[in-house]
């Protein structure tokens, strides 16, 4: 029986404000499984991305690395979007109302032993990324990696103008003005679409509206991949770029090769910071609205070419007749 969590998590209509959390009883289950010994650490991604964009708690993380002491084992965060995190940790958990965003993050990283941060997202900037870890072990182990593939460990391959932009995108990124703004803007657009009865992900989430594309296209069988089918459609309707976020995403069974069906099938909105107007979110919406009001009349898609990895980037699909 699925605990509730995973429930809350499946279920896009749910408001729990922290749909990002941690399932310990699953996490148990692999660790059982497999054994400690063959799990390196544990990875965890704020906002969680396939799940709509949702956040961890500061609870949820505290005991994370209560947890994952008692195994020896690592934490490895992806914080790519740490900071709108912290931002929904302020607005959503009690003791945080006027916590400054930069004294969360200080004590969401304190519960790591590392991050990985792509800096295309909170940092502001169109290049770069950083791995960041308070661990020796690691710092050396990956020290020598670096070297190998990007450059010295000191600028991994990045410019000295990039890296400036990224430690300048990293403070301006947590500013509370800021993260209100970006986070209020998103909204907009996701309550312009809820209003209008499009099956969208509740609650929004921090860097994208994620739409229900099995809700959206019932009438489109999983194998015909109805949220690909609602990406091109609204791409041909408008150009607008969103992305598919569910089977094509997820691959193959590697030991059957058959297709994986997870429980979501969604479509992302990202918006990218400080590029658009609110304006910009209205022509968005009403073009899928419109899509939406005519929705039995748009045909399912079959893949023609599959690359071995990175289909989700690469493959290539035509409309079924």
């Amino acid at each position: 029986m699925k605990n509730q969590l995973m429930l809350s998590y499946c279920n896009t209509e749910n408001t729990h404000p922290f749909k990002g959390n941690v399932d310990f009883n699953k996490l148990q289950s692999y660790i059982d499984e497999y054994g400690v010994d063959k799990i390196s650490f544990v990875n965890l991604e704020m906002d969680v991305n396939m799940a709509g964009g949702q956040p961890v708690s500061m609870e949820n993380l505290r005991k994370l690395r209560e947890f994952c002491d008692d195994y020896k084992l690592k934490i490895i965060y992806d914080a790519t979007r740490s900071s709108e995190n912290a931002y929904f940790i302020r607005e959503r958990e009690k003791g945080y109302e006027s916590t400054p965003i930069i004294e969360i993050l200080r004590e969401m990283m304190s519960y790591s032993d590392g991050c990985i941060y792509s800096s295309k997202k909170d940092c502001l900037v169109n290049i770069g990324g950083f791995l960041a870890t308070n661990n020796l072990e690691i710092f050396e182990a990956t020290r020598s990696s670096v070297v190998i593939y990007e450059g010295l460990h000191t600028y991994g391959g990045m410019a000295g103008r990039d890296m400036e932009a990224v430690a300048r995108g990293l403070r301006e990124g947590a500013q509370y003005e800021y993260l209100r703004y970006r986070i209020n803007q998103v909204r907009y657009l996701g309550e312009l679409l809820a209003k209008s009865g499009v099956p969208i992900v509740k609650p929004i989430g921090g860097h994208a509206v994620f739409l229900n594309a099995l809700k959206f296209l019932p009438h489109i069988p999983r194998e015909q991949w109805p949220a690909q089918t609602l990406s091109a459609a609204i791409y041909e309707d408008s150009a607008v770029r969103a992305m598919e976020r569910g089977a094509v995403s997820k691959g193959r069974d590697s030991q059957t090769g058959e297709n994986i069906f997870p429980a979501l099938e969604l479509v992302r909105l990202t918006i990218p910071r400080r590029v658009y107007t609110n304006s910009h979110m209205e022509y968005t919406a009403e073009s899928i609205v419109r899509l939406y009001q005519k929705r039995d009349t748009i045909p399912g898609l079959k893949m023609v070419y599959e690359p071995k990895y990175l289909r989700f980037f690469q493959a290539r699909f035509e409309q079924v007749p």
